[in-house]
């Protein structure tokens, strides 16, 4: 019923965005979650703002393995790229 909703609404993909979101700290663990200050997802990129220059330059590194990462939680490609602020 609500994967009906969401069909209808032309949201199919929010359950799962949804999912990505929930599972940020699993992928990263728990130091990067606590620097974490927001994420959300629009049009398939992922946007995460964090609280230090230093962590940013780090998952900037990182960005295309986060992206494999977080994408296998959902076992399809939702996120198309990482923004991270």
């Amino acid at each position: 019923m609500i994967k009906a909703f969401y069909h209808e609404n032309q949201r199919d993909n929010a359950l799962d965005e949804q999912r990505i979101l929930d599972s940020w700290k699993v992928v990263v663990g728990d130091f990067i979650a606590a620097h974490t200050l927001k994420t959300s997802i629009r049009n398939g990129v992922f946007y995460v703002k964090v609280d230090a220059d230093s962590l940013k330059n780090e998952l900037l590194f990182a960005k295309s393995m986060l992206l494999k990462k977080l994408n296998s939680r959902v076992e399809k490609e939702i996120l198309k790229d990482i923004v991270i602020i």
